[in-house]
């Protein structure tokens, strides 16, 4: 596609940092990139305050499968993967002599086993890695104030206006990358940039256990050569629908011109391609407000069963519930989600997300109430074939402490419920989630072991059925990222997977 480049006064140099998009390029598979073209100069955020903008991004180098590893020596220097051996079993960390081979995480077991058959595949411990995760966390809580954690094993920190305190951005990434391994025994790869996006580029570039620093005059060269799916949020289907428009590179989304971009992508390309120059103004969040909990999993073979559906659906609404319940949150639009069994189209996303919602009149976070009200939806889809998955959801969050009716002026039958699940909560505290459960509810295999850190969810409890590995299908793994696709294949709302809870 012939683009207007957007600033005509600059023209780049030749990136003296090659080798990283070599290695992106290769990570994502992609084909030889072509030089970049003009772009426009990066301009920040940070260009207007006090402190130029420091972000780092810490990513701990193949989590999962480095515990086991570390724990299990006779493990170490083999090819492992922790995951579900089953016939729809996913990879959801593979260790780097695994990797060798081609093996990444998010691939089908199977093609795993196809390219390396000295595979070893390891079950998941989500409590070993939730303490773990907790423990290298509060080493980051050491280096800044502000910490925003992704999930259990990667995390932005701010080191914007310390250096007069801490030093250099990079020495402090070196003694925290030293605190990590002291503590740990585990590696992390670091990356610094003037904003996320960079830093997060930055710290897949390194890896494995490195440091790269992006300073802010080489942000353009640096981003100009690699690939469109470098860009944070550019999955397999963004990636695919760019380059059939002619954008190989981020430095030719950056150069382009808006209107050419609009008409040839949309206002989503518009987006991606000030990304792609260097300008993204999100700052680093310690906390941010949740949008929706929710609960799902892949069947181990599919699923017509009424019963057995709802029964499933129970046991994600129960979940659901208990986590809205923890963080004094209740929803007030109900949530409802599946996949066919029938593969739709080639690739990994062969498995569109259909989905129903209902709104209630009340906020609840009341499990048998999310329950009663995801069977009515299931009852009005009319499911005709069977499901590979099913999921519940909960969204339109409101705080609990909303000004409400006295307890004591609720109906008896709600007053009931409120005590039976404080109740309910209690026990889950002290004995864990599996103590006690609904003799209706199913024994739901989870769609995974999330790298997600869950709201609502106790980090160091054992999450139900987390011990039989990863079963699910590649658009369930950890990897799937429901902001890629502008156009969801879900019917009314756009799909909430479990490793995306928001």
């Amino acid at each position: 596609m012939a683009c207007e480049p957007r600033h005509k006064s600059r023209t780049v140099s030749p990136n003296p940092r090659s080798r990283v998009a070599d290695r992106l390029n290769s990570k994502l598979a992609m084909s030889d990139r072509s030089h970049p073209p003009e772009i426009p100069p990066f301009r920040s955020e940070s260009d207007e305050r006090e402190f130029p903008q420091v972000i780092l991004h810490a990513d701990m180098d193949a989590f999962y499968a480095s515990v086991e590893q570390r724990d299990r020596p006779e493990l170490r220097g083999k090819p492992v993967v922790v995951g579900g051996e089953g016939s729809r079993g996913v990879v959801a960390a593979a260790s780097y002599e695994a990797r060798k081979f081609g093996v990444r995480s998010a691939m089908p077991s199977f093609e795993a086993r196809r390219l390396c058959p000295d595979l070893v595949f390891v079950r998941g411990n989500m409590a070993l890695y939730a303490r773990e995760s907790r423990r290298i966390f509060e080493i980051f809580d050491e280096f800044s104030p502000r910490v925003e954690g992704l999930s259990l094993d990667e995390a932005f920190l701010d080191l914007t206006g310390s250096e007069r305190l801490m030093g250099p951005a990079r020495d402090v990434a070196a003694r925290l990358r030293k605190r990590v391994r002291e503590a740990s025994g585990l590696a992390v790869s670091v990356g610094i940039g003037p904003v996320k996006m960079v830093a997060k580029i930055a710290s897949a570039a390194s890896k494995p256990d490195g440091l790269l620093e992006v300073a802010h005059d080489e942000v353009g060269a640096f981003l100009a050569p690699l690939p469109v799916r470098a860009v944070w949020g550019v999955g397999p289907v963004g990636g695919e629908r760019l380059r059939a428009a002619g954008f190989e590179t981020l430095g030719q989304l950056a150069a382009c011109d808006t209107e050419t971009l609009r008409r040839a992508v949309g206002d989503w390309g518009v987006d991606i391609a000030r990304l792609a120059g260097g300008e993204d103004i999100r700052e680093v969040e310690a906390y941010r407000e949740p949008k929706s909990y929710s609960e799902e999993n892949t069947f181990a073979g599919d699923v017509l069963d009424r019963e057995t559906l709802e029964a499933t659906i129970l046991t994600h609404a129960e979940s659901v519930a208990r986590r809205l319940r923890r963080d004094k949150l209740k929803a007030r639009v109900v949530v409802l989600k599946w996949r066919p069994s029938e593969r739709q189209v080639p690739g990994p996303r062969g498995y569109p997300a259909r989905s129903r919602r209902i709104t209630l009149t009340e906020a609840t976070d009341d499990g048998d109430t999310l329950a009663r009200e995801a069977r009515k939806l299931l009852a009005k889809a009319r499911l005709q074939e069977a499901v590979r998955l099913m999921g519940v959801g909960a969204e339109g969050l409101e705080s609990r402490e909303a000004p409400q009716l006295s307890l004591f002026d609720a109906p008896p039958e709600k007053k009931r419920r409120t005590d039976l699940n404080r109740a309910l909560d209690e026990i889950s505290d002290r004995f864990g989630n599996a103590a006690l459960h609904r003799a209706s509810q199913g024994s739901a295999e989870r769609a995974g072991l999330s790298m997600q850190i869950k709201r609502g969810e106790k980090l160091d409890e054992e999450r139900p059925n987390d011990d039989d590995g990863f079963e699910g299908s590649p658009e369930d793994s950890p990897e799937d990222n429901p902001e890629d696709n502008p156009e969801d294949n879900s019917e009314e709302i756009e799909a909430h997977d479990e490793d995306y809870d928001d």
